[in-house]
Parts: structure tokens; sequence; C-alpha cells
């Protein structure tokens, strides 16, 4: 599983990243995340406001900062 948080590395995108972080520790996957900064690779998600939470090149969150529960629900 390769998940991508994308955004330009503002408080939101890095809250994003740690709820991230804590729901693949609790459901205990075994997934890549990776950070996604450059604007050029985030318009070809066709992104328009971050952050974004992208799950196996699948846009599942866009514009918020999802909680550590509706993460998981995207994941499992």
């Amino acid at each position: 599983m390769i998940i991508k948080v994308l955004g330009p590395g503002c408080s939101n995108c890095k809250r994003l990243k740690n709820n991230v972080e804590v729901a693949v520790k609790e459901l205990e996957l075994n997934a890549s995340i990776e950070k996604v900064t450059d604007f050029k690779e985030i318009t070809k998600y066709g992104v328009m406001s971050t952050p974004a939470l992208v799950v196996d090149d699948e846009i599942k969150v866009a514009g918020k900062v999802a909680k550590v529960d509706e993460i998981k629900v995207h994941l499992q």
C-alpha cells in the first residue's frame, strides 16, 4: 500500500501526515507513506485544495485534515 499526503508543507499537511502515521500503526499495516510537496505532482491528481490523502493513487480526502478514525476507514 502506498499512501501519499499532498500539500506544500503547511501545518495542516503535517497534521494529516501525523494522523496517517498513527492510523497505519494502529492498523498494523505494511504501507509506505510519502509526502508530496511538488505542485506539478499535486495537480496531476486534480487536487484543488490541500492537504489531500491519496491511497494507491486514489484520492480519499482533499481539503481537510482527516481524523485518525476517518483515515482508518480509507485504509481498510
